[in-house]
């Protein structure tokens, strides 16, 4: 007679094994958040997070082989679980452009909250240009296409360019007034990030 029970080659065991790798490395990115709340990045080691997470050094640096990967974790995942609130928020603005500015007004915003980190976060990210799939990303790409496209669709953007590699021109503009506000602290990143999407949408040429 058939078992109920799954089998260890059942597709649900795949599924509970990713669930609880998720939930440590959840764990493991909460506590050293806290650690680095606590003490300022620079002063927690990777110990002292093994430590107050109660899991072996290799449980550590098994999923995160330094410490500039749990920022990682912790700002995508909190950037994915903010997502559908702001996209139903961008829904209701009348066009592409409006939403791309209502963005980056929630990122600054975002930006700012986070300052003490987002420079190692940065860095580190920058040293993973070019890496292997299975990193980690933000999302933004995917979604600066999706909005870049939906412009592109109701005419309100040329249709001469792929979606895609504008999106990426402006990541690459967004990072470019991103590290400028962390070198210059006076900066008001609010302004220059409407600037930097202005220039985006318009151009530097002179209206003719």
């Amino acid at each position: 007679m058939p078992s109920d029970r799954a089998s260890p080659s059942s597709p649900t065991e795949p599924g509970r094994r990713e669930r609880k790798r998720q939930q440590t490395l959840d764990h493991l990115a909460d506590t050293a958040w806290a650690l680095f709340h606590e003490h300022g990045f620079d002063a927690v080691t990777m110990e002292a997070i093994a430590a107050r997470a109660d899991v072996a050094k290799g449980t550590l640096y098994k999923h995160f082989p330094v410490k500039e990967a749990l920022l990682r974790h912790r700002f995508h995942r909190d950037l994915a679980a903010g997502l559908p609130a702001l996209l139903r928020e961008l829904a209701l603005l009348p066009t592409a452009a409006a939403r791309l500015h209502a963005f980056f007004r929630h990122n600054a915003d975002w930006s700012i909250g986070h300052r003490e980190f987002l420079a190692h976060y940065v860095r580190f990210r920058l040293g993973e240009v070019g890496a292997a799939d299975g990193i980690s990303h933000s999302g933004l790409d995917r979604l600066f296409a999706e909005l870049i496209a939906a412009g592109q669709q109701h005419g309100e953007f040329r249709r001469g360019h792929d979606a895609t590699v504008l999106a990426r021109n402006l990541q690459f503009l967004h990072l470019c007034a991103l590290l400028r506000w962390l070198h210059t602290p006076a900066l008001d990143l609010r302004a220059e990030f409407a600037a930097m999407l202005d220039l985006f949408l318009h151009g530097a040429e002179v209206p003719r």
